[in-house]
Formats: C-alpha cells, structure tokens, sequence
C-alpha cells in the first residue's frame, strides 16, 4: 500500500456539467503540491445505474494505485451521494456543508432541481455575455478599431503575451467587452500606440510577459525565427513596458499568474467588479 502522500487520481463527480465540482476541487488542490497524478471529470450522473457505474470505475482505480482516489461531488439527489459515498475513495460533498447552515438559516428545504445554479442567470445577464463575447471576437488583436468606444477594456500588450485568452475569459466569465491591440515594432518606432487607442486612454490596461516566457511560446509557434528569438523578445518586452509606463497604463505580468487571477486584478484595476454579473 502506498503512503498517504502518494499522488492520487481525482474524480469529479456531478448530476450537472461538473464545472462547480472541478472548479472547487481544483481550488483544494492547489493548496497541495504534486497530489495528482490524473483527473477524470464525470458529468451528468443522474441515476443510480450511472452511479453504480463510476463507483465501479473509482473502485477500479483504487485496486490498481494502491491508494484511494478523491472524488469532489456537486449532486442534488440524496440517493446519488449515498451511492457514490460507498466507493472506496475519499469521497468529499460540496454542497451539504453549505446547504445545510443556509436551511437552517432561511427555514425551509432547497430545491432538487439539478443545474439549478444556470437558472438563476436570467436573460439579460446571458444576452449581455453573448454580446461580450461576440464583441471580443471582433476586436480580437487590433482587427477592428470600430466600436472601440463600446469596450469596457482594452488590453494592449506584445503578441503572444496572453491578451486574447484574458479577453475572452473576461467576455465568458463577467459579461465585460473586451478589446485587444497588439503593441508591435512598428509602434516603437514611431514611440506612440497604436493610432486608434488614444481617445480611449481611460479604458487600457497592459499585458507584460517575462521575454524567456515569451520566447518559449513564440517558438511553439514559429520555431527558430527571429520574431521568436530571445534577444527580439526582450526587446519588445522592454519598449512595451517603456511605452505603457510613458503613457501611464497600468499592466501586469502574466508570467506566472492563472488566468483566473489575471481577470480579477483586472476587473479591480478597471473598476469593473462593481458591476452585476
């Protein structure tokens, strides 16, 4: 039998998408380091014959690691966490710690109307994320400088430093219409940003990128160039910052940080998280 501190397979379990299980259960464990070794997702259990079944496949699993896999559970029906608490893992509920305290505070049963949570969004909140997002598709790496005043934020940084990403995981995630523009050698030269982006001054923020980093990625994309080059890159990196820092744009590094950190700081640095989402 392995030890405790064995890398360990982690199951998310979920009558539903099993977004909000992996999304929990990835928050846990980023408080561990090297705990896992795979991570299966299992959406949409919602009888116990499918139930019997991933207990089978966790039961499986745990015979042939030696160790107990973690399952993360969102499920709605009772029966179904019953079940899925029989598997020979650790098995984690992350909705009864809650629901219970908020029963006992409001008086009264939840519902067990599965994937509730996406009902609650009502239409308008959906329109405004479809419109964000088809607005960030639009005005994706400067192809558009029309509308440019119906952005939230535009982001401005050196090509492949993560802009398009963060625009459109702000889009999908807050509802917020996100523009991108690429800072390129061209605007170095002439030591000014790019033509279309002065009026908007108020609403850019930059993205920066340590030049190893940025290297690593241009050469996935374009092996042994000079637009991937480490000297090119530091270049760039340096006249960006130099630039931004001149015009007085805020920026960020996203060298190390997780996109989900990116957007927050910037929905903070932008004074959209005032907003309701």
């Amino acid at each position: 039998m392995s030890d405790g501190t064995a890398q360990r397979t982690v199951f998310f379990v979920s009558d539903g998408t099993g977004i909000t299980a992996e999304t929990l259960g990835h928050s846990v464990l980023a408080r561990f380091d090297a705990v896992t070794s795979q991570q299966v997702r299992v959406p949409f259990v919602t009888d116990e014959a499918a139930m019997r079944a991933v207990v089978a496949r966790i039961d499986a699993v745990a015979e042939r690691d030696g160790v107990r896999p973690i399952v993360f559970a969102t499920l709605v029906n009772p029966s179904l966490t019953a079940l899925v608490s029989t598997a020979k893992a650790l098995v984690l509920d992350l909705f009864q710690p809650f629901v219970t305290p908020v029963e006992a505070e409001l008086g009264r049963r939840a519902g067990s109307n599965v994937g509730g949570f996406h009902t609650m969004a009502d239409a308008e909140r959906y329109t405004r994320r479809i419109e964000a997002i088809n607005f960030s598709l639009a005005h994706d790496d400067g192809q558009s400088s029309t509308g440019l005043a119906e952005a939230d934020v535009i982001l401005v940084g050196v090509s492949r430093c993560g802009k398009t990403p963060t625009s459109l995981y702000l889009a999908m995630q807050y509802g917020v219409k996100a523009a991108n523009y690429p800072l390129i050698p061209e605007d170095f030269e002439r030591d000014a940003l790019p033509e279309a982006l002065p009026p908007f001054r108020g609403k850019l923020f930059g993205l920066t990128i340590q030049p190893e980093r940025l290297a690593q990625v241009r050469h996935e994309r374009r092996p042994n160039s000079r637009y991937a080059s480490l000297e090119n890159c530091r270049r760039e990196v340096r006249e960006a910052e130099r630039l931004m820092q001149r015009e007085g744009i805020a920026w960020l590094s996203t060298t190390t940080k997780s996109i989900e950190e990116l957007a927050a700081t910037i929905m903070t640095e932008v004074k959209l998280d005032r907003r309701g989402f």
